[in-house]
């Protein structure tokens, strides 16, 4: 600090509050401290000013996978909200596994961050109780719960389903088979999986739902197709295949022309997320619309009010969804 302090020509003061506080010295100083610090190769020593403040200035995200974009767009606009605001994050990976969620969260805990996001409502004991323990503000996000830890963001993936059902039965569909990939601690695909069960019993009682699961195979178009495949072997008199995420149902949908099956003619395909490449495939996906940019800016939000200490009225947020009708079904 000495060195910049010199390079700048200002006292080793004026240097702490410019990177403490940025707005208490003037634009003119801020630029020739600015200046001085790429000069010299600074590198602010962020421990120390954490124990001196109590506050990281970090946030700790929890997020179920880094191997699809299912998450990208939520994660990128909560990191937009609290970078304007000065906070880092530090990510952790569960691979949609609960035990390693709370090893992830252990982890995080100990870089003593200001606040938590997490991705999903069900958690360890353990988990739970370490987070409450920290005493630092948590919201969950893209599930729905009564009782969440702190605060929530998010939808309902069994009420979702459903209306796609619906849909499907509405439009004449009545031999309607939900297809996924179901890997353990996966609680999202999971609720769909039980929403679509619940509504099948509801609108056709006394028929077994037809649900073809596989719990083995990654999340990934290629999986569509085998999904697609033994669902068809299955159950031959389907008329209507829902999917429990866009990028199998889009990997279905390809082999879908590739065996000459006609969609949606012969066979109605819906899938769940309305990701970019939905839109684009011919025919286009009909899908669920999960507002994931607003489920990651309201998440940057509360979090905010809860670090700055400020009493949210609403802990609960629902943003809903959006069935998006397009060509496939």
């Amino acid at each position: 600090m000495a060195d910049v302090a010199a390079a700048a020509g200002v006292s080793m003061q004026t240097v702490s509050r410019a990177l403490r506080f940025p707005d208490t010295v003037t634009p003119e100083n801020r630029k020739v401290i600015d200046d001085a610090i790429r000069k010299t190769h600074y590198v602010h020593n962020l421990a120390a000013s954490h124990l001196a403040s109590h506050k990281s200035n970090t946030v700790a995200a929890v997020i179920p996978t880094l191997s699809a974009s299912v998450f990208a767009e939520t994660m990128q606009h909560f990191s937009e909200v609290l970078h304007r605001e000065g906070y880092q994050i530090f990510l952790g990976n569960t691979d949609y596994r609960l035990d390693r969620e709370e090893e992830v969260i252990r982890s995080l805990l100990g870089r003593r961050p200001d606040g938590v996001f997490l991705i999903g409502a069900h958690h360890t004991r353990a988990s739970v109780t370490m987070l409450k323990r920290a005493g630092i503000p948590v919201v969950e996000g893209w599930d729905m719960t009564e009782k969440p830890i702190d605060r929530l963001v998010g939808f309902s993936n069994t009420a979702a389903i459903a209306e796609m059902a619906r849909h499907l039965v509405r439009s004449g569909r009545t031999n309607i088979v939900f297809a996924g990939v179901l890997r353990k601690g996966d609680s999202r695909a999971a609720e769909r999986r039980d929403g679509f069960a619940a509504v099948m019993e509801e609108l056709f009682p006394g028929k077994t739902p037809r649900i073809s699961i596989s719990r083995d195979l990654p999340l990934t178009m290629a999986s569509g197709a085998d999904l697609l495949r033994k669902a068809l072997a299955r159950y031959p008199e389907a008329d209507a295949v829902m999917f429990s995420s866009d990028i199998i149902a889009s990997g279905a949908l390809q082999e879908s022309v590739r065996i000459g099956l006609k969609v949606p003619e012969r066979l109605a395909i819906t899938g769940f997320g309305d990701f970019e490449l939905a839109r684009h495939l011919i025919p286009s996906l009909t899908t669920v619309s999960v507002p994931s940019a607003e489920i990651g800016r309201e998440a940057g939000r509360l979090l905010l009010e809860g670090m700055r200490g400020i009493q949210s009225e609403t802990t609960l947020i629902d943003m809903g969804f959006k069935l998006m009708i397009r060509d496939s079904g």
